[in-house]
C-alpha cells in the first residue's frame, strides 16, 4: 500500500530529493496524491536495509532490534515472563458476532499461560490479554536429512525482505522473486520435511522484547518432529537475518535450528492462515495490534 509520503520517504532512506528522484527512476514504484509522492512502506523498507549506507532507518532498527543476537545465547533458555496485549480490529463490520482468536500456546514447549482474558462476542474490537511465560530449551537437529535440508536453503542465496503477509503465504512467488520471509521459508521448507518423511508444520506466532512491545513482527517457524521423536523448531529467517550482522552470531544461528528459545511465543494457527476472524460476515481481515512487554 503506497501510503508513505515523500517526507516520511526521504527520512526513513536519510536521502534528499534528488536522491528520490533516482531511486524512481531507477524503477521505485510511487503514487501521486495531492501533489504528493506516495511510497510503499515495504519498498522504503528493502531499500534502506540493502543501502549498504548504514545509516537509513531501517537498518539502525535492524541492528538494534537483534543486538541480542551477538550474546551469549545462555539468557535466551531460562523462563521469561511477558505481559501480552492483543487488540483486534475488524473494519467494515457488519454487527456484533464471536470471535476466534489463535492464542498463544506457550504449554507445547514447557511454557505457560495466566491471567487469561479471551475476546467477548460484539461488535468492531476486542482485546485478549494474558500472563505468557516462556522457556529456551537446546534441542539441535539430529536427522541429517533434516540439517541437509536447512543448510540447503540457508546456501540457496535468497534474501529476506519485508513484504505484505498475504503475499509472504506464497512461497513460489516469493521465491522466484529471489526474496524469502519468515512465512514463505516456513511454509517451504515444512513442505520440504514432510516430504522426507518427517512429521512438521509452519506455525505463526510473536516475536517478543523489540521497541518495548511496540513493534508488530509477523513470524513463523518450523516445528518438525526429529528422529529421536522430539519436537524441534526451525526459525530459518532469524537465522538469517543474525547472519548479516557484524560480529559473532554463530551461537545464536545455531540456536534458530532446533533449539526453542524465549523471545518467541508460539500460537495455535498455522503460518498460511490469519490470526483472529470475525463472525460477523466483513470481507475484510481482522487487523491484529499485539504489544508484548518484559515482565520484570
Amino acid at each position: 500500500m503506497r501510503n508513505q509520503p515523500e517526507s516520511a520517504a526521504r527520512e526513513m532512506l536519510g536521502c534528499d530529493r534528488a536522491d528520490l528522484d533516482t531511486l524512481i527512476d531507477a524503477g521505485l514504484p510511487f503514487e501521486t496524491r495531492d501533489a504528493v509522492r506516495h511510497f510503499d512502506v515495504n519498498d522504503l523498507y528493502n531499500l534502506g536495509m540493502y543501502s549498504g549506507k548504514g545509516t537509513t532507518q531501517p537498518e539502525l532498527a535492524f541492528r538494534m532490534l537483534f543486538r541480542f543476537a551477538g550474546r551469549p545465547v545462555d539468557a535466551l533458555l531460562g523462563p521469561k515472563s511477558w505481559d501480552f496485549r492483543v487488540d483486534l480490529e475488524c473494519p467494515e463490520c457488519d454487527g456484533a458476532a464471536p470471535w476466534r482468536f489463535e492464542a498463544p500456546e506457550p504449554s507445547r514447549f514447557g511454557g505457560h499461560l495466566a491471567e487469561v482474558t479471551a475476546p467477548q462476542p460484539g461488535p468492531g474490537s476486542a482485546r485478549y490479554t494474558a500472563k505468557v511465560t516462556t522457556t529456551g530449551a537446546l534441542g539441535p537437529l539430529r536427522s541429517p536429512v533434516l540439517r541437509t535440508l536447512t543448510h540447503d536453503y540457508l546456501d540457496a542465496g535468497y534474501r529476506w525482505q519485508m513484504l505484505p503477509v498475504p503475499m509472504q503465504a506464497d512461497h513460489d512467488l516469493v521465491h522466484r522473486l529471489g526474496a524469502t520471509s519468515c512465512i514463505a521459508a516456513s511454509l517451504f521448507l515444512a513442505e520440504q520435511f514432510r516430504a522426507a518423511g518427517h512429521r512438521a508444520v509452519a506455525r505463526r506466532g510473536w516475536f517478543c522484547g523489540v521497541l518495548g512491545g511496540a513493534l508488530d513482527l509477523p513470524h513463523a517457524c518450523v516445528e518438525v518432529e526429529d528422529e529421536d521423536g522430539a519436537v524441534k523448531t526451525v526459525d530459518i529467517a532469524k537465522a538469517q537475518l543474525a547472519g548479516r550482522l557484524p560480529g559473532n552470531t554463530e551461537a545464536f544461528q545455531q540456536l534458530c535450528l532446533g533449539s526453542v528459545y524465549n523471545k518467541v511465543i508460539p500460537s495455535t494457527a498455522s503460518a498460511d492462515v490469519g490470526l483472529a476472524h470475525h463472525g460477523c460476515g466483513s470481507l475484510e481481515p481482522v487487523q491484529v495490534h499485539a504489544d508484548i512487554r518484559a515482565l520484570r
